[in-house]
């Protein structure tokens, strides 16, 4: 009998330091998942840092050579070269030929405006009856583009309203300026069978004008455009404004647009020329490596100097701490991960 008592007692001595260590093992489970959790929010960060960019490729959508998007686009495709990458800048029709691009993955990452790429986004406007471009994502947010309409003082053209009748330079067909100009003609009831649009990019239709074949040009940029200034040298060119009902009909229908004004001696302009503006963004393709495009925007504003001294309105524009409030269309999860590390959005 006390021989199965003693056998009895051994077993319940095991039985219950094997139940404590079960107990004390549960730890170090917690533990390590806790870690795991930690190490993956690191891994991108980490596997940027050691992306291998000398095999990489890059083409920058920009836009035509007269135009400021072929100066900054191709000062990003030098930084990034800078940081290692090889790289090319391709000059485009600008936004259309930057959205279509970067689509069937002709480039990786393009400038355009944000007014034209909501609206193949969410196939609306423009892009209404086609399907919707739901793949795009955005690096980063870019400058503010003018919308300018100029003239000639002998046009006697001083309002959108006096366009009515008129031969309007509209911007290349399906570009961004041309989104712009036909959205801005809608919000003052006037439509192109009001007028007789040209289809060119504003450098031919500019030329077109000084020779008295267009009576006014639709000209989307950053603040100054060489063409526009150079038009102000050598002509009596009047900047016309983008005011009153239209322009609040504008902007109360797209959010992307907003109130700005052309600010005196911008030009020939002796006085602010009330106006509107829209923001340029980077697209980016949306099947790039998360780590590749973190480490792009890495590389980018490492080498931000070679960016701004492109042009003045990146100068002024174009910086880490203006962050990405302005984009409406998704982010790249690289890009947002970027943003989110750097704290320019909310975990």
């Amino acid at each position: 009998m006390k021989k199965l008592l003693a056998i009895l007692l051994v077993l319940c001595m095991v039985l219950s330091v094997a139940a404590c260590g079960s107990k004390e093992a549960a730890k170090p489970a917690e533990t390590t998942t806790e870690t795991k959790t930690e190490t993956a929010e690191e891994t991108l960060k980490d596997k940027a840092a050691k992306f291998d960019r000398k095999s990489q490729f890059l083409t920058v959508g920009t836009g035509p050579t007269s135009g400021i998007y072929f100066p900054i686009g191709g000062a990003f495709a030098t930084a990034l070269k800078d940081y290692g990458y090889q790289t090319s800048a391709e000059a485009t029709n600008a936004t259309g030929q930057n959205i279509q691009n970067i689509l069937k993955g002709d480039c990786e990452i393009a400038i355009a405006m944000q007014d034209a790429v909501m609206q193949a986004y969410t196939a609306s406007g423009a892009y209404e009856g086609k399907e919707a471009a739901s793949d795009l994502r955005a690096l980063m947010r870019l400058w503010p583009n003018y919308v300018q309409l100029v003239t000639t003082a002998n046009t006697g053209i001083k309002s959108v309203e006096d366009l009515r009748g008129k031969r309007v330079g509209v911007g290349a067909a399906n570009s961004g300026v041309e989104i712009n100009a036909r959205m801005i003609l809608n919000a003052y009831g006037i439509t192109y069978d009001d007028i007789t649009p040209d289809y060119l990019a504003y450098g031919e239709a500019i030329d077109n004008m000084k020779n008295g074949q267009c009576d006014a040009v639709f000209v989307t940029s950053g603040l100054p455009n060489a063409t526009v200034m150079e038009l102000g040298v050598s002509y009596d060119m009047v900047v016309v404004p983008i005011d009153g009902e239209g322009r609040e009909k504008l902007v109360s229908e797209y959010p992307y647009y907003a109130k700005s004004v052309i600010p005196a001696n911008t030009y020939n302009n002796k006085e602010d020329v009330e106006g509107v503006f829209v923001y340029n963004i980077m697209l980016v393709r949306k099947d790039l490596p998360d780590e590749m495009v973190y480490d792009l925007l890495t590389g980018i504003f490492q080498n931000i100097a070679t960016i701004k001294a492109s042009h003045n309105a990146a100068n002024k524009n174009i910086d880490i701490t203006f962050g990405v409030d302005d984009i409406q269309l998704p982010l790249h999860p690289g890009a947002e991960a970027f943003w989110t590390d750097n704290g320019y959005i909310k975990k």
